[in-house]
């Protein structure tokens, strides 16, 4: 301890010095005082919302959850009102035709021809095969397989996939595919020339499928061709960035079993 006295006195002594002269200072001088206090303030403020900005940051996914169950819940209240107000009488059951089901894509292929992602939600959540995939932006894909625990999806960026749909404002039906190339666009297929079609229109589903609602959206006509009295090469600019995918919906049709269980019925005879 002497040791160590003897050979830092100058820097202790220096040390205390400037702690009195610092306690004057603050003590009889109030601009100063104000000063101090007002730099004190700023750096606590600073640290305050440096703290807060980062809690924030991890609170986000945790907020973000509880919005989109929160979105869940209200498609599928939403879903059932518009069921009951087209029923007739009190006697016929009132079922919703659509449910919804949140997940998180945790692996997404999109360099390949045949693209697939896969999602955290599987059979123990209600994931089914052959049920949409949909986020706020417009379809995702189809769900190809699941697990316990997982379910795969059969991507729109997918040769394989094939989705019914129809220009928004028209009742003519076409198919949309992909031609393996431009991730951002997908071919439209099959319209008919009767369609009256232009730039910037908007392309949804058809609901003439048992997997996707009518008017999910897809995306914008991009180009085409008019030829012959026929559409050809039609380019659609879709609304999602294939990307970037985080948060999906998957659509459960209640009654898919049933339908496809009457239109196998025609196909057999």
């Amino acid at each position: 301890m002497i040791f160590f006295y003897t050979k830092y006195k100058s820097l202790l002594l220096f040390l205390i010095l400037q702690i009195l002269a610092f306690s004057f200072t603050y003590q009889h001088h109030s601009f100063a005082r104000s000063k101090i206090v007002n730099s004190s303030n700023s750096i606590t403020g600073f640290f305050f919302s440096l703290t807060n900005q980062i809690t924030e940051h991890f609170n986000l996914e945790h907020e973000n959850q509880l919005l989109i169950a929160q979105n869940i819940k209200l498609k599928n209240e939403l879903d059932c009102h518009l069921q009951i107000i087209h029923y007739d009488t009190e006697d016929t059951p009132k079922s919703n035709k659509y449910s919804y089901n949140h997940a998180k894509v945790i692996n997404n292929n999109y360099s390949k021809i045949d693209n697939y992602l896969t999602l955290d939600k599987g059979k123990e959540n209600g994931v089914e095969i052959d049920q949409g995939v949909v986020n706020s932006l417009g379809i995702v894909g189809v769900v190809k397989s699941t697990s316990n625990r997982f379910a795969t999806v059969l991507s729109i960026l997918n040769s394989k996939s094939s989705v019914n749909v129809k220009l928004m404002g028209e009742n003519h039906i076409g198919i949309i595919d992909w031609n393996g190339r431009k991730i951002e666009l997908v071919q439209l297929k099959d319209l008919p020339r009767q369609a009256v079609m232009k730039v910037g229109d908007t392309v949804v589903t058809s609901g003439n499928s048992s997997i996707f609602p009518e008017g999910i959206p897809v995306g914008t006509i991009h180009d085409f061709e008019f030829t012959r009295n026929q559409y050809l090469n039609i380019n659609v600019l879709l609304f999602n960035d294939m990307k970037s995918l985080g948060y999906v919906e998957v659509i459960k049709n209640n009654f898919q079993k049933e339908q496809r269980e009457l239109e196998q019925m025609l196909g057999n005879e």
